[in-house]
């Protein structure tokens, strides 16, 4: 091996050990706010449990915020596109997407009291509110890759699977609005959203 591919693998495997250790401390961040809440959830309570120090916290999020909304949009990244390549080939794209975020409705209410604090959270600045634009196309982007297969005679550059992904995502968007402000049940929100769509 050369000089230059042996210093490309090396700044190859730094790079990976650097995202390891950001996904190792964001999801430490959720799992904190999942069991004590945002305001138990300190940064060295998190630091310990991604087994870093409070240096290195900082080194890759500036606030204890910043670790805890990555952690938990990687989680539900996780969880929506688990959700939808297990629905079965059968289904067209909206009817898996629906199938999809019907199983994410169940075991709701034992994370409830969290995502309303990380929704209100997201909502009380402009800093979070950009953010959370960022997170909803991300998932779009998701949504889009794993629905693609299910449209017939899909072309090169066909809009329909991102279409149906930003449709899907504004759906989530105003369900929680709604629930943040009149109560209720967000699954059924997000279902009732959700059944609107029929994109073919």
């Amino acid at each position: 091996m050369d000089v230059v591919s042996s210093g490309i693998a090396r700044e190859s495997l730094m790079v990976r050990k650097q995202r390891a250790t950001k996904a190792r401390i964001a999801a430490a961040a959720a799992q904190a706010v999942a069991d004590h809440g945002l305001a138990g959830a300190t940064i060295e309570h998190i630091a310990a449990t991604a087994e870093v120090g409070r240096a290195t916290f900082f080194r890759y999020f500036s606030a204890k915020e910043d670790a805890v909304a990555e952690g938990m949009t990687t989680h539900w990244l996780d969880a929506i596109t688990a959700a939808i390549a297990v629905q079965p080939p059968g289904l067209s794209a909206d009817e898996a997407l629906i199938g999809a975020f019907e199983s994410l409705g169940d075991g709701f209410d034992t994370i409830s009291a969290q995502v309303r604090e990380l929704a209100t959270l997201t909502r009380s600045s402009p800093v979070f509110s950009a953010w959370t634009l960022q997170i909803y196309l991300r998932y779009e982007a998701a949504i889009a890759e794993l629905l693609g297969p299910r449209f017939p005679d899909l072309l090169p550059d066909d809009a329909r699977p991102r279409l149906l992904g930003a449709l899907a995502m504004a759906s989530v968007r105003i369900a929680l609005d709604d629930w943040l402000s009149q109560g209720g049940s967000l699954p059924e929100r997000v279902r009732s959203a959700l059944g609107s769509l029929r994109f073919r």
